[in-house]
């Protein structure tokens, strides 16, 4: 069993998140089908894993260039002053805007790394003036335009699966 913040998870547990990571469509009885237990049984824990915050959401994942939006941009955003309140206050700016996708405080450069989905540089424009330019508190920003993804994975895996973990379960 793994053990992670408090939470217990045991192995149907997680056969039920790899059937739903790349599945979540899945009805409960094909879910327990594919992990080998009861549907009973299977609906319980995938509502166990939900109402323990496991399970954050069910989505459809988009391919941005599919839908007109094919601009992805890594931005490192550093800060003039790093205080609670600052950084706390530019977070929230970021959370807000919708061309942002993920927004994470960072340590050792930057104070934030930021992944936005634009249609093309004008609106990524647009975005620099609402989000960074607007800011005072801004002093850098450097910006990435990625040319190829190679790889995009929103899975997590059990941690004894990961390489160097001294053991994998079958």
């Amino acid at each position: 069993m793994d053990k992670t913040d408090g939470i217990v998870l045991d192995d149907l547990d997680w056969r039920i998140l790899a059937e739903l990571q790349d599945d979540a469509a899945l009805t409960n009885h094909a879910l327990a089908a594919r992990v080998f237990c009861s549907p009973p049984t299977c609906l319980r824990r995938v509502r166990r894993l939900t109402a323990l915050g496991v399970i954050q959401s069910v989505v459809a994942l988009l391919d941005p260039a599919q839908v007109g939006q094919p601009l992805t941009t890594i931005v490192e955003v550093t800060l003039d002053v790093q205080t609670m309140e600052q950084l706390d206050a530019f977070e929230r700016r970021a959370v807000a805007e919708p061309a942002v996708v993920q927004c994470y405080r960072v340590s050792g450069g930057p104070d934030f790394v930021v992944i936005v989905i634009a249609a093309d540089m004008s609106a990524y424009h647009a975005l620099v003036a609402r989000l960074f330019n607007a800011a005072a508190n801004v002093r850098n920003v450097r910006s990435f335009f990625s040319v190829h993804r190679a790889k995009f994975e929103t899975r997590v895996v059990p941690p004894e699966r990961l390489p160097g973990s001294g053991g994998t379960r079958a």
